[in-house]
């Protein structure tokens, strides 16, 4: 195998267009978001076949995908470009510039209530950076945060892998969300399995909300009843709001909701959520700064409270 004989600056143009093609199983599309012509796409990548004197993609009828040779280097390949990606990066910021991107992930319960306020005076104190937010489930976000496709990204602390670091920066209680009419409005805390004899209104899998009520109930040896299944937050209050149903939520999210109430479970149900970022990665200094802003502003929102 000839790679280390490379050029460096071939190697990684080879290797980016073969990550590309193989990300998107098109040499067209590849083409399209690489800017260049898809002729010399190819052409880069049967010479790198050639010089590996392996096979690393399979063409038929138009599909692209990876041999098991393929796959292998697509793993380095990633690993490769992440690395000379953070580099670029670092020596940017030594020379001083005055620019700058934060790429962060948010699930949608923390990205309508508690992040708006906090993102707009980042902005304002940081007008010079742009700010991209993704929103998402925290298993979703912890994926792309590791593939690299975001800076930073919330995540419930107990997923927390070996690759990230993060901080927790809010403590909050999952609460049961009733209609003010409900039984449970009555109650100074409800009962687990009075909650799980319901018909629930839930997140779709890989939300941080779906996870805890699954594991409760695996804990407790039940079967969750959802009568409803949505990742639209406004839907699953106005499911709620009429009747059809209970959830769990945070208490912030109604608080502007008149007509549902919240009550703590018998047994709390505590979240530790952490804001988290690659380990092995380069947190640039606008990200840094994000991250110190979003941590200061936590300290203040637990002082408040």
């Amino acid at each position: 195998m000839n790679l280390i004989t490379y050029s460096y600056d071939m190697d990684l143009k080879h290797l980016r267009y073969f990550k590309t093609v193989a990300d998107l199983r098109s040499f067209t599309r590849a083409a399209e978001q690489l800017h260049i012509a898809q002729p010399a796409i190819s052409m880069a990548i049967r010479k790198l076949e050639h010089e590996l004197d392996l096979q690393l993609l399979h063409r038929k009828d138009r599909q692209v995908g990876l041999t098991d040779e393929g796959e292998r280097l697509y793993a380095h390949a990633s690993r490769m470009l992440q690395a000379a990606d953070d580099a670029a990066l670092e020596m940017q910021e030594l020379k001083g510039l005055l620019r700058g991107e934060v790429r962060v992930g948010i699930p949608g319960m923390l990205g309508s209530y508690y992040f708006p306020p906090l993102l707009m005076a980042f902005r304002h104190r940081y007008p010079q950076l742009n700010l991209s937010v993704i929103d998402g489930g925290t298993g979703k976000l912890q994926q792309l945060l590791e593939n690299g496709e975001l800076d930073l990204a919330v995540i419930v602390e107990d997923t927390v892998p070996e690759s990230l670091q993060a901080e927790v920066f809010l403590r909050e209680q999952m609460m049961a969300i009733c209609p003010k009419d409900h039984p449970f409005a009555q109650l100074s805390s409800v009962p687990m399995e009075d909650f799980f004899a319901e018909e629930l209104v839930m997140f779709q899998a890989g939300y941080f909300h779906r996870k805890i009520v699954d594991r409760i109930a695996e804990a407790h040896q039940v079967e969750v009843n959802i009568s409803f299944e949505t990742n639209l937050l406004p839907l699953i209050k106005s499911i709620v709001r009429q009747g059809f149903g209970v959830s769990t939520l945070l208490q912030m999210v109604i608080a502007d909701e008149p007509e549902l109430v919240a009550r703590p479970f018998a047994e709390p149900v505590w979240l530790d959520l952490s804001i988290a970022w690659r380990r092995d990665g380069y947190l640039s200094r606008a990200n840094r700064a994000f991250l110190e802003f979003m941590l200061e502003q936590s300290r203040e929102y637990r002082n408040d409270g």
